[in-house]
This record gives C-alpha cells, structure tokens and sequence, in this order.
C-alpha cells in the first residue's frame, strides 16, 4: 500500500509537472499565436502601403510614358524643322553664290563701260 502511495505520490508529481509543462506551453503557444497575429497585421499594413506606393509609381510611370511620346513628337516636329532650315539654308548659299556670280560680272561690265565712257572723252575732248 505504501509503495502503491508512494508510486501514486510519483504520479501525481509527473502528472503536475506535465500538467505545469502542458500549461507553460500552452501560454508559449498564445504567446506565439498573439505575435504571429501581430506581425500579419504589421506585414498586411505595410502591404496596403507598399501596394499605394506600387500604384502611384505605375501612375508616375504611365505619366513620364505620355511625357517620353509627346516630347519624342516635338523633336520629331523640331528635326523636320531644322531639316527645313538647312534645305533653305543650301538654297541661299546657292542663291548668294549665283548673286556674286551676276554682281562680279556686272562690275566687270561696269568697268568695261567706264573704259569705253573715258576712251569717247578722250575722244570728244581731241575732236574739240
């Protein structure tokens, strides 16, 4: 009987101690679910945040894409332009070319003419 107590008494220990085990690990395991809780709502917010800023980054990108088009437009418009100007350009220096070409040969007839002007007032001054 008294070891049969005795072992009872041993039990009943194992038994509290387990049952404090069991206790202790339960709380761990609250302790563990409570924390596991808290960082999901943590890591859920900083999602909301992170999906916000995602969405205003695609938002800015799409912004700078229409900017990148409009302004690949203007310099298209701005070469043909300046395409433009050169042709004209060419054009002038061709025309300014063919303008000195004229003025050259008129001042060669000019000073042709003034020979020939000086040449009959020689000749008026010896008929006289």
């Amino acid at each position: 009987n008294a070891r049969l107590k005795n072992e009872f008494s041993n039990l009943n220990w194992k038994f509290e101690d387990k049952s404090q085990e069991l206790k202790d690990t339960e709380e761990c395991a609250v302790k563990k679910e409570e924390q596991n809780r808290l960082v999901i709502k943590n890591l859920k917010e900083e999602n909301k945040g992170l999906n916000i800023c995602c969405a205003d980054l695609l938002s800015d990108l799409e912004k700078l894409r229409k900017q990148e088009a409009q302004w690949k437009k203007e310099k298209s418009g701005n070469d043909a332009g300046i395409k433009n100007l050169e042709t004209d350009l060419a054009e002038t220096r061709e025309q300014i070319k063919s303008l000195l070409s004229i003025c050259s040969n008129l001042s060669f007839q000019v000073d042709v003419k003034q020979e020939e002007l000086f040449q009959k007032d020689c000749d008026v001054f010896r008929a006289k």
